[in-house]
């Protein structure tokens, strides 16, 4: 079960449900926990989800894209390679053949096309993978995007596919927006859990990441933070366009004040251990029914 934590704008409190829901689902079996999770930051230009789970890096890994370099010496500059690249990151001036890091998807189309081999392959190093254990148990990974680097879904790319060990549900914690490093983050997942605040601004961006995993054809619920806060648009949307409001956190300065001491919501308030553990079960039967074709029994409206 793969579960992609998602929000449309940022500071809605969308790592302090995810880290909170792997603390849950990894919780002794006397407090009801038995699923072993792995916890992924895809939010690679600003990961903070390890102030809350604080994992022990065991393992660093450098990741990027390989990028061409022209054997001058061997080049034609016949044009192949920048009549081939749709991204413009390769250029044939003259009798110069010029290379822009910077535009390039590293694709390979450039080296494949050569028609004389004067194209090799070098990694443009993006950033790291760092991962390790939590003193919870659960398996932590996190991107970190070098600084001035423009393309971070290379990075989240390849820390969805690196090997942390197995476990049965993996958690992404999703950056914030709708734009292509959340595509990625989200792309197949079996639930996107958007966690919105009952705000015009809150509704908006819900609204447009909707939209993302409507078109991406997941199915998704919400959890809305900061509850109490605003008005009854954001319940509204959800109720008409037929969302599961799976939990609902209220706003509470407590809560906000051992957020902001690094402290995960399940320590500040125990109790939403089992509502975590709950959400799951809520989870599981909405993608099962999903994939029977039938229709959900699970939509729940909270009110």
């Amino acid at each position: 079960m793969r579960i992609a934590v998602a929000s449309g704008k940022g500071g809605t409190g969308k790592t302090t449900v995810a880290t909170s829901l792997a603390l849950s689902l990894n919780a002794p079996p006397q407090a009801g926990g038995a699923v072993k999770t792995r916890f992924l930051d895809c939010d690679v230009e600003a990961p903070n989800a390890h102030l809350f789970l604080e994992p022990a890096f065991e393992q660093r890994e450098e990741v990027g894209i390989l990028i061409p370099e022209v054997d001058e010496a061997l080049c034609t500059h016949c044009g192949r390679c920048a009549q081939v690249c749709q991204f413009h990151a390769i250029a044939v001036i003259g009798d110069r053949t010029l290379v822009f890091p910077e535009l390039c998807h590293g694709c390979g189309s450039c080296t494949l096309v050569c028609p004389e081999k004067a194209i090799s392959e070098k990694l443009d190093v993006l950033g790291v993978l760092e991962g390790g254990p939590t003193p919870a148990g659960v398996i932590f990974g996190r991107g970190l995007m070098n600084v001035g680097e423009p393309m971070s879904v290379p990075i989240i790319r390849q820390l969805k596919k690196w090997e942390l060990g197995n476990r049965e549900t993996i958690i992404l914690d999703s950056p914030p927006g709708t734009a292509c490093p959340v595509v990625e983050s989200v792309s197949e997942a079996d639930f996107v859990l958007l966690v919105t605040e009952p705000t015009p601004f809150g509704l908006h961006d819900l609204q447009l990441m909707v939209g993302v995993v409507r078109e991406l054809e997941i199915p998704a619920g919400v959890i809305i933070n900061r509850d109490g806060v605003g008005d009854e648009a954001v319940d509204q949307f959800c109720n008409g366009a037929g969302l599961p409001v799976l939990m609902r956190i209220p706003l509470d300065r407590g809560i906000g004040e051992g957020i902001a001491r690094g402290e995960p919501l399940v320590k500040i308030r125990p109790e939403y251990i089992q509502q975590f553990q709950a959400l799951y079960r809520d989870i599981i039967q909405i993608v099962k029914e999903k994939q029977e074709g039938l229709p959900s029994t699970a939509l729940l409206y909270k009110p």
